[in-house]
């Protein structure tokens, strides 16, 4: 039976959950070669109410497309925590936004708490980032990817006027997380 790896970001629509989704996604099936499937899911309210990606990623072809036992979970608000942080493996994790979601969910998973839309903020001066910086640590977090693959596959995707900027934003976030582990 094939490998299966879940992974679940989730936040406020607008925040560019959704396609960091899609870029690990890219980098699992694209740059790694393995099998990957993403899906996505936001309120009616789309900009602002709670929105969901799921990356699925396996060594061999994908029977069910939808998230069932989640390995890993970003939330980066308190509504999208209470509502997408079920599900979590025993022994999974569970990624938070520190300045946005004050009251951790209870269950048997790890929580790490990182302040992801202040470090895009503070640290590169840009919040529209945060997604970027959310995914780098994911991938650290996780190693569903390989550091390099998360790269590429983020660079890939940004006008060459942001290269720069969105591989700084990658790489902290991919640090940060590496230093809350050791």
């Amino acid at each position: 039976m094939a490998q299966r790896f879940e992974i679940r970001f989730s936040g406020a629509g607008g925040q560019g959950l959704i396609t960091a989704g899609i870029i690990l996604a890219e980098a699992a099936s694209i740059v790694e070669g393995k099998h990957a499937v993403q899906s996505q899911s936001y309120g009616p309210e789309a900009r602002g109410g709670a929105s969901k990606s799921e990356v699925i990623i396996s060594d061999g072809p994908i029977d069910y497309p939808k998230a069932t036992i989640v390995d890993a979970c970003l939330a980066m608000t308190q509504e999208a925590a209470d509502k997408y942080a079920n599900g979590i493996k025993p022994g999974g994790v569970l990624l938070l936004d520190a300045d946005f979601v004050p009251r951790e969910p209870k269950g048997d998973f790890k929580i790490v708490r990182m302040p992801i839309m202040r470090t895009a903020k503070e640290d590169i001066g840009r919040e529209i980032v945060a997604n970027v910086v959310a995914l780098g640590a994911m991938i650290a977090l996780t190693d569903a990817v390989s550091r390099e693959a998360g790269e590429k596959a983020v660079l890939s995707r940004v006008p060459e006027a942001f290269i720069e900027l969105n591989k700084k934003a990658y790489n902290l976030g991919f640090e940060k997380v590496k230093a809350l582990m050791n």
